[in-house]
């Protein structure tokens, strides 16, 4: 075995037995490559990459190869999930130099950490207009042997364009004056929505061709702007998004969840690993769509979605899971599809409505195999086919249940069991919303006690700075700034559901530590590493809104909120300050910077101060919680606090009251939530 037989990683831990000698992203790595003047390999994949685990098969387990590159390099494995400030870096190394990226991603670097050559997967032999990858392996030794200054300065150049390049969307080193008196208004906010509307599928939801991502935060902007502005086509669009979603094969119909992304148009065919952070997003997305529209479809999948989180990706610490892998066997989508003769033979005399309603046929509609996926909803299918809906309704159930039960006992794909701070955090707030939403009390509990886990478990011996990710006992490696921002999220999110201002002086605690050891003063911009990580190249800032919310918008968000909760006024302009930034950015890229846009309505519109105040504050709060107001801070208490700004002399008692605020200026409370629903109306007005 090699040195990696020492890491939590399940993605290093496949690699274990590798002939190759492999280290993980250690000192040790980078001090023998000195000692002994080799390059250095930085392989980065995942756990749940079809074609890292081809690139390990063709390559990483041939003993020739290996040996060539146990002799010629210093080889290191990282799993980009563990150490994405790594992946970062020498994944724009690989984008500069070819235009494009993906994992595996395979970087040649000088013994200082340097990038020279960059690429993805590498076949065993010629193929594809690509060279084998024992290829690659001898020129780049012969390149590092004979032309070492060249070599070095193709890396010193390199280095440069990754160095500068976080500076394209914020307009440089220093924060850009925009002369306008109101920079932030209706027009931009109407103008970002034009440039997303331009992307949109109007047949197929989401945005774009193939591949189809499930671009959520797009979709948060989407019901925010019909919120705001009464937009119809907005809200259609992101309602027939989710629909499509929801019954698409992207969707898991027997066991619940999204895989990650769909690999057409039509939402039919997945990419069928599942991560959490996608299924997270979505979560938040639909609970909002169902406050609005009370739909049933929304409902079912959430439902089941977290039924499938409580079952398959909750450890026995209350803890979320990574991912599980789209293959089993060796072969993609193997556990999920489905051949005709299995299906018919299972569901007896239900296979007919069965198969007409998902679309399972001999010919398939996958690669010979069936997907499930449906075309229309039970209530349309019911109509059609002139069918009782509860009796539809009942009858797929039965069949599903079969389905699943059987699927259970096929070979599974592999879980990715380790934890990660962030994305575990993100799913914290999922739960939270979910509990607004559908008010069930069980999510309500999750919420709280994996907060409660993840403050226990991964605090760093000085009892506040945090790990990144944690496995069988033991966290390691210093956690980044979406860590700390996802944290501070659901720390505020959760106080929203309790009530309890202790997570809120917490999430404080966690901004007040991300400003000293995070911010680059000079843009106004967080970077993705603290100051006391030394075991990278450079520091990095992320600013996209891509799979996930970058952590800069996300600290936008937080500043928003708990600078009202908090009354620190200085939060609240540093959050426009750096909106400010990146305002010409997101104007003109709203796909890529979706939640930037969504926190300029904050400024447009104010976020709105709700204060409940009584006797029955937490019964009252959690209809507040229920009704959709995309911009809100909410805080309830029994009686008046004057710690805090918004519960400031607020009067409550038997005749609990709820007010509705702007900068702490209250109008005439109310007693019911049919009142206070008729006062948000007249606020948008």
């Amino acid at each position: 075995m090699n040195h990696l037989q020492h890491e939590t990683s399940p993605y290093l831990l496949q690699h274990a037995n590798n002939p190759v000698d492999w280290y993980a992203w250690k000192p040790e790595a980078f001090e023998k490559a000195k000692l002994e003047n080799k390059p250095i390999l930085v392989s980065i994949g995942y756990s749940t990459c079809h074609w890292c685990h081809v690139m390990e098969r063709e390559s990483f387990e041939d003993h020739e190869v290996a040996d060539f590159m146990n002799d010629n390099f210093v080889c290191i494995k990282v799993d980009r999930e563990e150490r994405p400030d790594v992946d970062q870096i020498y994944m724009e190394a690989c984008q500069v130099m070819t235009g494009g990226g993906g994992w595996p991603l395979n970087c040649f670097l000088l013994p200082d950490g340097k990038p020279f050559y960059a690429g993805t997967y590498y076949p065993p032999m010629p193929a594809y207009n690509r060279p084998s990858w024992l290829q690659v392996l001898m020129n780049i030794t012969h390149a590092f042997q004979h032309k070492r200054e060249t070599v070095e300065d193709q890396a010193q150049r390199l280095t440069e364009i990754i160095q500068n390049s976080g500076n394209t969307f914020t307009g440089g080193n220093k924060l850009r004056v925009v002369s306008d008196d109101q920079p932030f208004t209706d027009a931009l906010l109407t103008k970002i929505y034009q440039n997303l509307q331009r992307q949109f599928d109007s047949a197929n939801g989401g945005f774009g061709g193939a591949p189809k991502f499930p671009g959520t935060m797009s979709l948060n902007y989407l019901l925010a702007f019909h919120f705001y502005f009464g937009e119809k086509a907005a809200l259609d669009h992101a309602l027939l998004s989710l629909d499509k979603m929801a019954m698409g094969g992207i969707y898991d119909h027997l066991g619940g969840g999204f895989a990650r992304y769909a690999t057409d148009t039509k939402w039919l065919v997945p990419h069928f690993e599942k991560m959490l952070y996608d299924n997270a997003l979505l979560v938040g997305v639909l609970s909002d769509a169902y406050k609005i529209t009370k739909k049933i479809l929304y409902r079912e999948t959430i439902e089941e979605t977290l039924a499938w989180v409580k079952r398959e990706m909750t450890s026995e610490e209350g803890g979320f899971y990574s991912a599980q892998d789209a293959d089993s066997e060796g072969v993609e989508g193997k556990f999920y599809v489905w051949e005709k003769e299995e299906v018919e033979k299972l569901l007896g005399d239900d296979f007919e409505i069965f198969a007409k309603y998902y679309d399972v046929t001999e010919k398939g509609n996958w690669e010979e195999k069936n997907i499930l996926w449906r075309k229309l909803n039970f209530e349309e299918f019911a109509k059609n086919e002139d069918l009782l809906l509860d009796d539809l309704k009942a009858r797929l159930t039965h069949c599903r249940e079969r389905l699943f039960k059987v699927r259970s006992q096929r070979i599974w794909p592999s879980l990715d069991d380790k934890l990660l701070l962030d994305w575990n955090a993100l799913m914290c707030s999922a739960y939270a919303k979910a509990y607004t939403a559908l008010g069930v009390e069980e999510y309500r509990c999750t919420a709280v006690e994996n907060l409660d886990f993840l403050l226990k478990r991964f605090v760093q011996p000085d009892g506040f700075t945090l790990f990144h990710t944690y496995k069988g006992g033991r966290a390691q490696y210093d956690a980044f700034l979406d860590d700390y921002a996802y944290l501070i999220e659901a720390l505020l999110d959760v106080a929203e559901i309790t009530f309890e201002t202790t997570y809120i002086l917490q999430a404080g605690r966690y901004i007040e530590f991300v400003f000293a050891h995070f911010l680059d003063p000079t843009d106004k911009m967080f970077y993705f590493t603290s100051a006391k990580q030394k075991d990278v190249l450079m520091r990095r800032k992320d600013l996209f809104d891509s799979a996930t919310p970058s952590g800069n918008s996300t600290m936008v968000r937080n500043l928003q909120r708990a600078g009202i909760q908090l009354g620190r006024e200085d939060w609240v302009r540093y959050a426009s300050a750096m909106l400010l930034a990146m305002r010409e950015s997101l104007e003109k890229y709203p796909s890529s910077f979706s939640q930037w846009a969504s926190c300029v309505m904050g400024e447009v519109f104010g976020v709105s101060e709700v204060a409940v105040v009584g006797n029955q504050a937490l019964a009252r709060g959690k209809e507040v919680n229920a009704e959709y107001l995309p911009q809100k801070v909410l805080m309830a208490a029994m009686v008046a606090d004057d710690a805090y700004p918004l519960l400031r002399e607020k009067q409550g008692g038997d005749h609990t009251l709820v007010y509705l605020c702007q900068n702490y200026a209250c109008q005439q409370p109310v007693e019911t939530i049919e009142a206070f629903r008729l006062l948000v109306q007249q606020e948008k007005k």
